[in-house]
């Protein structure tokens, strides 16, 4: 037998790792318009969310391998991890004593969404967190723009990528909220969110990360920055784009709209998960619209189990 032939292949590498941010939702859906000093009969759910465990949740639920590295109040560790088990997640949490989960009060109205943020023991969460025993075994890194204003920061998001890479790990990023972007500058966002490999935005993040405003051209701008950006535009067709390429429009299939929390975490863990298996961008994200299509669907922001 041949040197060659007894030299076994090398391991495939299809994990992703989700690091950041996780939550308790509270989805509110009123029935009627919100009537100030009094009562307005609603529909109230408590889910478990966060951007980064919403993506982990879907990508486990599609099959693909996936851990998750987060921080929670020390009383919910339990739960948190069972919740993302359930969705085939290996869950990594720390607990973070002195400090609740952080919680967001989520106010669906069509598909206009009102969020109050405590962001509670995300900000406990470091760099340090993330195991380079993790790193080596997977594929994928994935991040939020969370990072950037809980615990890791700027300094820490940067440590993360430059870890990933001299590891051998694509980073995928979603900035996550065109508020905290404008309330920590686009210009600074942008220095923290570089060297990602592949951008999820929708249009209005991504508008305040670059000097375009159409959407192909937003694509375009975004991956000659990063390598691959698909963005969003809620029911609009989505815009992918490799850098030095046409963009790509994508139409988004009808769907109830039932609650539009965790719809671009959806997107991105379909993409992920089509992505990984043969790198076809187009095919990718048509699996990415058919997730979110899913996750509009539902209350809250991951599978029903």
């Amino acid at each position: 037998m041949s040197d060659a032939a007894s030299t076994p292949a090398p391991a495939v590498r299809d994990r992703v790792v989700a690091f950041g941010d996780v939550v308790n939702d509270v989805v509110v859906v009123p029935r009627t318009a919100i009537r100030a000093d009094t009562d307005t009969m609603s529909t109230i759910r408590a889910r478990p969310g966060g951007s980064a465990a919403n993506t982990a949740a879907w990508l486990g639920s599609l099959g693909t391998p996936t851990d998750f590295v987060g921080r929670v109040g020390v009383a919910d560790v339990d739960y948190h991890s069972e919740q993302l088990r359930s969705q085939g997640v290996v869950p990594h949490l720390a607990g973070a004593p002195g400090l609740p989960t952080s919680t967001i009060v989520i106010i669906v109205e069509g598909e206009r969404r009102t969020m109050l943020t405590e962001r509670g023991a995300n900000r406990a969460l470091t760099a340090a967190d993330l195991s380079d025993e993790l790193l080596s075994a997977a594929s994928v890194l994935h991040l939020t723009g969370y990072s950037l204003l809980d615990g890791p920061r700027a300094a820490g998001t940067q440590e993360l990528i430059e870890r990933a890479h001299a590891a051998g790990v694509t980073v995928s990023f979603n900035p996550g909220s065109a508020g905290f972007i404008a309330d920590f500058g686009p210009a600074a966002f942008v220095e923290g969110m570089a060297g990602a490999d592949i951008l999820f935005a929708n249009l209005q993040e991504a508008e305040l990360l670059c000097d375009q405003t159409a959407p192909d051209r937003v694509a375009k701008a975004m991956a000659d920055r990063h390598g691959l950006a698909v963005i969003t535009q809620g029911g609009g067709s989505v815009f992918v784009a490799e850098r030095g390429a046409k963009p790509i429009s994508i139409p988004v299939p009808n769907a109830r709209v039932v609650d539009p929390t965790g719809a671009g975490d959806a997107m991105a863990a379909g993409f992920l998960n089509s992505w990984l298996a043969d790198r076809d961008v187009a095919r990718a994200t048509q699996s990415g619209v058919m997730v979110a299509a899913r996750a509009v669907m539902v209350m809250g922001g991951r599978p029903v189990i």
